[in-house]
């Protein structure tokens, strides 16, 4: 049994949080129970008994078959509450409308996690409508702004080997040509993500540098069509300004409750 922080791991709680992580990851692709049996590697029955158990908590949804499993509406709950509950996320939406009235663009907040950067709030552009909000989303930390302004606080050397998850053409696969992004994005002070995530859109990122090392990253989207040099200089100023005052006013580690 593995143990966490010398605490062994308590095996139907680590089973439970598995199958909800699968079912979030699907996210609009129900499963059927053998799959989600053998995906986790659990008997049938155990896998059962254990979506029943969700289901009637609202953690799991069914459907009127009972044959397909899907993420339940607590999962929503809590992570609003999350957000709702986080000091920094509170202090850094009034600077995302200012960002957001400024430029007229996309402005996401995200932390990393793992591999991953969660997608924590986010103001679109009037000018580009997303069909499906980023809030409460993951993306691989090596595709986008948020994420490689989050990478570029570490060291190299925390890299994992890839090859990497390729989302457009332009994505990094291999850690040499990350890295060497990387080494510009700390030259520079900030990250910029050409349609690596998103075929036709650029983003620019700025870790926040309230932890150490920085843990959230605030960037701007902008579409390829609408971007000319003296646009991005634009947008980076602003972005830079918006950081400033976010670093300004956020609470200190020693502040409200710092979570790890």
């Amino acid at each position: 049994m593995s143990e966490t922080g010398g605490v062994r791991e308590v095996k139907s709680a680590a089973r439970t949080v598995e199958l909800l992580e699968l079912l979030a990851a699907r996210g609009d692709r129900p499963a059927r129970l053998q799959e989600l049996a053998d995906e986790l590697g659990v008997p049938r029955s155990s896998m059962y008994a254990l979506l029943q158990t969700l289901a009637a908590r609202g953690w799991v949804r069914t459907d009127v078959t009972g044959s397909l499993y899907g993420i339940g509406i607590r999962a929503l709950l809590t992570g609003t509450s999350y957000l709702d509950s986080d000091p920094r996320v509170r202090v850094v939406r009034p600077y995302l409308d200012e960002a957001s009235e400024a430029l007229g663009e996309t402005i996401h907040m995200g932390r990393l996690d793992g591999r991953d950067v969660a997608y924590l709030a986010t103001r679109e552009s009037h000018e580009y409508l997303r069909t499906i909000s980023r809030v409460g989303r993951r993306l691989p930390a090596h595709v986008g702004a948020l994420g490689k302004a989050l990478l570029a606080e570490r060291p190299d050397t925390d890299l994992p080997d890839g090859p990497y998850e390729a989302l457009t053409p332009h994505t990094h696969t291999t850690r040499a040509s990350l890295a060497a992004d990387l080494a510009e994005v700390r030259s520079r002070g900030y990250s910029v993500d050409r349609e690596e995530g998103v075929l036709g859109i650029v983003g620019f990122g700025l870790a926040l540098r309230y932890d150490d090392p920085a843990q959230d990253a605030i960037s701007c989207s902008v579409p390829v069509a609408r971007l000319t040099p003296g646009r991005e200089e634009r947008i980076v100023a602003v972005m830079r300004e918006i950081r400033a005052k976010i670093e300004a006013t956020a609470p200190a580690t020693g502040g409200a409750a710092h979570w790890r």
